[in-house]
């Protein structure tokens, strides 16, 4: 096998939207390792009964919260174009995927599923498919090439009707999102039971994901106001068991406007560190996950060989037991077969055949079996003759069951097996450890690399 890694496609996109990232390079990197049709890791790992999935090349973010709480416009201020529509209704009532591309696009809902395979699952919620769509930008301010944002209808209660279970699709997409942003609005909406219930629930499975921010602190009024808006969010998220925990942080954001200042302090940018962290984690998982995917692989493909020898050495006995019993099987009649020929041919006959020593030597050892057959009565010798043929059939059926034999490799399959693990062990691991020296030379000194 070879151990070239093609990566033309990856070089065009590079010429197209022009100078990437080194962690954008890292997880295209390691993707294409995955996903290389003649060399990648999941051909490699699919030819020994292993399946591995791709590592994605983004981080999904959802933003949740109530209606009316900036969702879709932190969204447009983060990639500084207005893509996702804006105002006091419910603008957002499904599910919509804001992400990087070659070009401005919209895409449908089986367009979506079709870009976002992992996500079909969706299409069990009945509903959902007719409230997906993608929205692709090619924006590329901050770290958006490398985010895939999610937004989420705007939660509100009493008799809202919503066109599917939205609480489910929330909790459902929660599984599959690296960070889940939620937005409380302070204008009256932040105490919304819908949302403070599913935010309940997505804590107890994923409490680490989650990210508390009071969004349009600008509009709570004057400080006293917005400091009593927060206290009054904080209260209600401890009064639910799973939300009260040490060290609850909810920064103030809101989007900046030139034409519009305002003295509340705006922490806006700790969302972006929040993104940013996450992406570093998400580089780092993936570096992770494909040094262990390898050794996964080093081990199907040295079990398989191992089972390979050990399932020759098991045939090549299987052939030795079949030998003997179809020998022992063939000797019993042959044997039945001499002594009736030799009794009925004259001394004198055998003398010129074998010679007269022979012919003693003969006498010698058959005269005990001679005598103890004739010694037998006429009905008797039948039964012995009928029970040494009957002898004889059943070591013949023993030789042939004896003579199965498992599957083995052959020498082909065991030489491809051998260069796919040289392969992984050489080729993979090396370029695994030269994007992990990448990653740590954009933080750290290159004396501390040299250590």
């Amino acid at each position: 096998m070879s151990g070239k890694i093609k990566n033309r496609s990856a070089a065009n996109a590079d010429l197209i939207s022009g100078s990437v990232s080194c962690d954008e390079r890292i997880l295209r990197d390691c993707h294409q390792l995955y996903t290389d049709p003649e060399s990648g890791l999941i051909t490699v790992a699919k030819s020994v009964g292993v399946t591995l999935l791709p590592p994605r090349k983004k981080i999904t973010v959802m933003l949740m919260g109530n209606h009316s709480a900036g969702k879709s416009s932190f969204i447009n201020w983060y990639v500084e174009e207005h893509i996702q529509r804006t105002g006091v209704a419910i603008e957002t009532q499904g599910f919509s995927f804001v992400t990087s591309g070659r070009k401005r696009e919209s895409l449908t809902g089986n367009a979506t599923l079709h870009l976002y395979p992992h996500f079909k699952p969706l299409q069990e919620f009945k509903g959902v498919s007719e409230y997906l769509g993608t929205e692709v930008c090619t924006s590329r301010q901050k770290r958006f090439s490398l985010v895939t944002f999610v937004d989420s209808p705007g939660l509100v209660d009493g008799d809202m009707k919503y066109p599917f279970d939205v609480d489910e699709a929330i909790m459902w997409l929660g599984e599959l999102c690296d960070l889940i942003l939620v937005f409380f609005d302070p204008m009256g909406q932040a105490l919304c039971k819908r949302t403070l219930n599913i935010v309940e629930r997505l804590n107890e499975k994923h409490g680490d994901r989650l990210h508390f921010y009071l969004s349009k602190a600008d509009e709570a009024g004057s400080e006293s106001d917005r400091q009593r808006v927060m206290m009054q969010i904080v209260q209600e998220l401890c009064k639910r068991p799973g939300l009260n925990k040490c060290g609850f942080d909810m920064p103030t954001i809101y989007i900046p406007n030139p034409n519009k200042p305002s003295r509340c302090v705006n922490q806006i940018e700790e969302v972006c560190r929040t993104v940013e962290k996450t992406i570093n984690q998400t580089v780092q998982n993936t570096l992770n996950s494909l040094e262990k995917d390898c050794e996964v692989i080093t081990e199907a493909i040295a079990d398989t060989l191992i089972v390979d020898r050990q399932t020759g050495t098991q045939n090549r006995r299987a052939r030795c037991k079949g030998c003997f019993f179809a020998l022992l099987g063939f000797i019993v009649p042959l044997a039945l077969l001499a002594l009736l020929v030799l009794g009925s041919v004259s001394k004198e006959l055998l003398e010129m055949a074998l010679g007269p020593q022979g012919t003693e030597a003969l006498a010698l050892y058959l005269a005990p079996v001679v005598r103890g057959f004739e010694s037998l009565s006429v009905e008797h010798q039948l039964y012995a003759c009928g029970g040494l043929v009957f002898l004889s059939f059943l070591l013949l059926i023993l030789a042939r069951f004896s003579f199965r034999t498992q599957q083995t490799l052959s020498g082909r399959q065991k030489r491809q097996l051998q260069e796919k693990l040289e392969y992984v062990q050489d080729v993979v691991k090396s370029k695994k450890k030269k994007l992990y020296d990448e990653y740590l030379r954009q933080s750290v000194g290159d004396q501390d690399m040299d250590m």
